[in-house]
C-alpha cells in the first residue's frame, strides 16, 4: 500500500500550478477591469447628465434674467408657459422653487414638495448660487441640480431640474455586464490553450521521467525522442547526452574490470605454477643441480610477477586516492634526468627481449624544477611502458629531454601501431583502451595526466596510425611557491 501511495502523481502537480496561476492572474485582470470599466462609465453617464442638467439650467436662468431690467405682469404667465410646455420633461422635470423653499411650479404639474430640497439649500451656501444633489426619491435614484434667480420682486427664488439615473445606471450595468463576458470568453480561451500548452509540456517532461527512471535503474540504452528544438527538446537531448555517457562509462568500466582481472590473473597464474613446480622440486628434499636452476629460474619468475601485481595494485590506488582527492605529492627540487634514466634503465632488459630498440638521447644539462621524483618517475615508466607495449619487434622507442621555453619537455616516441584519430581524444580518459589486444588497465595514461597537471604541466599525445605516436611531457621549470634563491622546503601536497 505504502509503495502504491508512493506512486501517485502529485494531485497538485506542474499543470494544476501552471493553471491555477495563469488563471488567477487572469481573473484579477478580469475583476480589475470589470471594476475600472464601471468607475470610468459610472463617471462618464453621470458627468454627461449632469452636463445636460446644467445647460438646462444655464439656459432658463439667462431667459429669466432677460427680465432684469423690470418685471412685466406677464413674467409668471410666461415661467408657467415655459414650465407647463418644457419640451424635456419625458426626462427631466423642472420646478420653479420659492425664496422659503417651496415648490410652486413643475413640469408634472404638482405644486409642493414631496421631499427635502438638499439641492436648494446647498446652492443658497454656494457663492455662484448652484446645488447638486444624488438620492432616492419613492424609491428610484435621481440627480438634481437648483440654480439660484436673484431676481428683485419675482416670487421665485430658484429653479430645479431633476433627472432619473435609472436608464444611466442600466445603461452602465448593460456595459459592464457585457465587459464580464468579455472576461468570462478570456478565461474559457485561456482555460482550453493552458490545457493544450500544459499537456504539450507535460506529455515530454512525463515521458523525460520515465527515461530517467529506467536509465537510474540501470537501463542506459533508454532514449527520448526530440520532437522540438525548443528548451524541452534541449533537455531531451541533455538526457540522451547523459544516457550516452552513463552508457559509455558503464561499457569501460565493464571492460577495465575484465581488464584488470585478465591482468591480475596472468602473473597470479605463473606465481601459482611456479610455486607448485618449487614444491615439487624440493619435495624429496634433496635437490639437484638441474633442479637448483629450476628453483632459481622460478624464483626469479615469481619475484618479477609479485613485482608487476605491486605496481598494478599500486597503480589502483592511485587512481582511487585521485578520485577520492587523496593523492598525496612531496613537492621538493629534484633532477629530472636523474628519475629519467633511471626509468629508462629499468626497461632496457624487457626491449632488449621483446627486441625493440630502447635509446636515449640525455643532454647535458638541464634546470632543476620543483616536484614530485617519485610521482615524476611513475609517470616516466607508464609512457615508456606504453611505448614499448604497442611497438612491434624491430621498432624503436626513443626517449629525449630538451628545453622548450619556461618548460622541460620530455618527449616518448615509438614507431609502433600508432593511435586512431577517434580513439585520440580519449585516450587520457578514465578506463579507455584503444587497443582491447594490448595488455592494460586503462587507468595508467589518466593517473599520469593528473600528476602532471598537478605540476603546472601538460601531457600531449600526438599520433598516426600504423606510424607511432610521440608523448610529450612539458613541466615547468619554476612552479609558483618555488623561492627564487636558495633551497625551497620539502612539503606534501594532497590533490583536491
Amino acid at each position: 500500500m505504502a509503495e502504491k501511495r508512493g506512486k501517485r502523481r502529485p494531485r497538485f502537480g506542474i499543470a494544476g500550478k501552471w493553471m491555477f496561476s495563469s488563471l488567477g492572474a487572469v481573473l484579477v485582470i478580469v475583476l480589475f477591469t470589470i471594476g475600472a470599466v464601471g468607475m470610468m462609465l459610472h463617471s462618464y453617464y453621470y458627468g454627461a447628465a449632469r452636463q445636460i442638467l446644467l445647460a438646462r439650467s444655464d439656459y432658463l436662468t439667462s431667459m429669466m434674467e432677460q427680465y432684469a431690467g423690470g418685471l412685466t405682469a406677464s413674467f409668471d404667465t410666461d415661467i408657467r408657459h415655459y414650465i407647463e410646455t418644457f419640451p424635456d420633461k419625458g426626462r427631466i422635470e423642472l420646478m420653479a422653487i420659492s425664496p422659503e423653499g417651496e415648490v410652486l411650479l413643475t413640469s408634472s404639474g404638482f405644486t409642493s414638495a414631496p421631499h427635502p430640497l438638499p439641492d436648494f439649500e446647498a446652492a443658497l451656501s454656494s457663492e455662484d448660487g448652484l446645488g447638486w444633489w444624488e438620492g432616492e426619491v419613492e424609491g428610484q435614484k435621481v440627480m438634481a441640480v437648483c440654480r439660484l434667480v436673484p431676481l428683485l420682486g419675482s416670487r421665485y427664488a430658484a429653479v430645479r431640474f431633476v433627472t432619473s439615473l435609472e436608464n444611466v445606471d442600466g445603461a452602465i450595468r448593460e456595459l459592464v455586464l457585457l465587459t464580464a463576458g468579455a472576461g468570462v470568453l478570456l478565461l474559457i480561451v485561456v482555460l482550453i490553450f493552458g490545457l493544450i500548452i500544459s499537456r504539450s509540456i507535460l506529455r515530454p517532461v512525463r515521458e523525460i521521467g520515465a527515461a530517467a527512471k529506467r536509465i537510474a535503474s540501470g537501463n542506459f540504452g533508454t532514449r527520448v525522442s526530440r520532437r522540438a528544438k525548443d528548451e524541452l527538446g534541449e533537455l531531451c537531448g541533455t538526457v540522451n547526452a547523459m544516457a550516452d555517457a552513463l552508457e559509455t562509462s558503464e561499457r569501460l568500466k565493464n571492460e577495465f574490470i575484465s581488464s584488470v582481472s585478465h591482468e591480475l590473473r596472468t602473473p597470479l597464474t605463473a606465481i601459482q605454477g611456479w610455486a607448485e613446480t618449487l614444491r615439487d622440486a624440493a619435495g624429496d628434499g634433496e635437490i639437484t643441480p638441474d633442479e637448483m636452476a629450476l628453483v632459481q629460474k622460478g624464483i626469479h619468475v615469481i619475484v618479477d610477477e609479485t613485482e608487476r601485481l605491486s605496481g598494478m595494485v599500486e597503480e589502483l590506488l592511485d587512481f582511487s586516492r585521485m578520485q577520492n582527492g587523496r593523492l598525496k605529492m612531496e613537492m621538493e627540487r629534484m633532477d629530472i634526468l636523474a628519475e629519467l634514466e633511471e626509468a629508462v634503465m629499468v626497461y632496457e632488459e624487457r626491449a632488449r627481449k621483446e627486441g625493440v630498440a630502447l635509446l636515449y638521447h640525455e643532454p647535458p644539462m638541464l634546470p632543476v624544477i620543483f616536484g614530485d621524483k617519485n610521482r615524476l618517475r611513475q609517470v616516466f615508466l607508464n609512457i615508456i611502458d606504453n611505448a614499448l607495449k604497442y611497438s612491434n619487434p624491430g621498432g624503436e622507442v626513443r626517449v629525449s629531454a630538451s628545453i622548450r621555453g619556461e618548460s622541460i619537455c620530455v618527449t616518448v616516441s615509438d614507431t609502433g601501431t600508432g593511435i586512431q584519430p577517434e580513439d585520440l581524444p580519449h585516450v587520457k580518459e578514465r578506463f579507455y583502451k584503444a587497443v582491447h589486444s594490448r595488455r592494460g588497465n586503462g587507468i595508467g595514461l589518466a593517473v599520469a595526466d593528473e600528476i602532471v597537471s598537478q605540476h603546472g604541466g601538460s601531457l600531449n599525445l600526438f599520433s598516426t596510425p600504423g606510424k607511432g605516436t610521440t608523448v610529450e611531457i612539458l613541466l615547468p621549470v619554476r612552479v609558483e611557491g618555488e623561492a627564487p634563491d636558495g633551497e625551497p622546503p620539502s612539503k606534501v601536497i594532497t590533490i583536491e
